[in-house]
């Protein structure tokens, strides 16, 4: 596809931007491999040569979609790449720094758009920027649809509806504990860089990302109850499980307390959300919480210090780079939610899934949220404007992600 010729006429159901990076490659090969025949999906990325090998490394299915060039910093190319699509998934970050034209061109275009931020001060300006904007034309803009943060959404979403069919009243204490297996990419440590960086340097932002209402579409109408803390020390859960801070929770929960604001509290307005990672039990999974947590600590810490942000460089994952083909298929990630209701009836949702999180699951997360966007139809939450995997998709995209062998299930417990 020209991109200099106004493709608004016969746009293409979805279009991957960022499809020549790692995490976009995986979501474009997820798509060659399980879009439906005759979606039609484009490659989106800065230079033709390099679209052109990527998609000559996919299945044949592929063969024949078109290449949209577009650079992110260029407003009039992002805007050409909105109406170029009906959806567009971006895996293109840090989102603060190379996200911000897209989903505003996508925003004005009426154009459904999902990416992988994990990245709050960038959701809350798009939010501020397109929430309206979206809503006007009729856009779902939905962040984080990858293992930050649908398994968390979703969970929740589950513990909500099964306690709602009871009549058990509002969901009152949830946790969420998170296990897993798998490795990290570049793109992922650069963003935590980034984000990590502008916050020690903007009072500001440090406050608001501290915030754990920040992401509410109306910060005075929200309830009161004590948060609990995303940085905790290691504990001990009533079943025996060591748990440690969950790296990601400082993302996912305030993508759940938005997901609760925008359906009106309905989850319950004394809602108290938290996330952990789970280390097993026994002294094993004792020491595993303390080292769990110490690193975390030094990791942040060190990000902090100049003098050795060189060696960090030297030690960490590249941008552009992630975890080998046998790292991914051996991965699987476990959410495990635990909610209380106001009546006090206990419920027990899980989510998980094979493959490694944050890569082999994320694209197959990714590439069901642009399929349920393109496809789902009046079936859809019938929402627009900036919204979460919850809100904008809901039980479409939990029976999408059954389908392909992910669990989703709540029971009484």
């Amino acid at each position: 596809m020209n991109p200099q010729q106004d493709p608004a006429a016969d746009p293409v159901d979805i279009a991957v931007y960022g499809a020549t990076g790692f995490v976009g490659a995986l979501t474009a090969r997820y798509l060659a491999e399980h879009a439906p025949p005759g979606v039609r999906v484009a490659l989106a990325g800065r230079s033709e040569a390099k679209l052109a090998a990527t998609r000559a490394a996919l299945p044949a299915a592929a063969a024949d979609w078109p290449l949209i060039v577009a650079d992110s910093t260029d407003r009039a190319a992002t805007d050409r790449l909105a109406r170029a699509a009906r959806v567009v998934l971006t895996t293109v970050g840090p989102y603060a720094k190379y996200g911000r034209h897209l989903v505003e061109s996508c925003a004005r275009a009426g154009t459904h758009y999902a990416d992988l931020t994990g990245e709050v001060l960038f959701v809350r300006d798009a939010i501020d920027r397109c929430h309206g904007i979206a809503r006007s034309t009729g856009a779902r803009i939905v962040h984080s649809c990858g293992y930050d943060s649908v398994p968390s959404d979703l969970g929740v979403w589950l513990a909500h509806t099964a306690a709602e069919a009871d009549d058990a009243g509002g969901l009152t204490e949830v946790r969420t504990v998170a296990t897993m297996r798998g490795g990290v990419s570049g793109g992922t440590i650069d963003s935590l860089r980034g984000q990590l960086d502008t916050v020690r340097a903007d009072r500001a932002a440090r406050r608001l990302a501290a915030d754990p209402h920040t992401l509410s579409p109306d910060r005075t109408a929200e309830p009161m109850p004590a948060q609990p803390s995303d940085a905790g020390p290691p504990a001990r859960l009533d079943d025996g499980v060591w748990t440690a801070p969950f790296v990601m929770a400082s993302h996912n929960t305030r993508i759940v307390r938005r997901s609760n604001a925008l359906l009106g509290h309905a989850y319950g307005r004394g809602l108290r959300y938290g996330e952990l990672q789970g280390c097993g039990r026994g002294p094993a999974g004792a020491a595993a919480a303390v080292a769990v947590t110490g690193g975390l600590g030094v990791l942040v810490g060190a990000f902090a210090v100049a003098p050795l942000r060189p060696l960090l460089d030297r030690v960490l994952p590249a941008p552009g780079s992630g975890p080998s083909e046998r790292t991914r298929a051996n991965g699987w990630f476990r959410m495990d939610v635990r909610a209380t209701s106001g009546s006090g009836r206990r419920y027990r949702a899980r989510v998980s899934g094979p493959g490694d999180p944050g890569y082999a699951a994320t694209a197959v997360m990714l590439g069901e949220s642009g399929l349920a966007l393109a496809l789902g139809g009046s079936a859809l939450p019938d929402r627009a404007g900036s919204l979460t995997p919850a809100t904008a998709m809901g039980d479409v995209l939990v029976d999408r992600l059954r389908a392909v062998g992910h669990t989703y299930e709540v029971s009484p417990g």
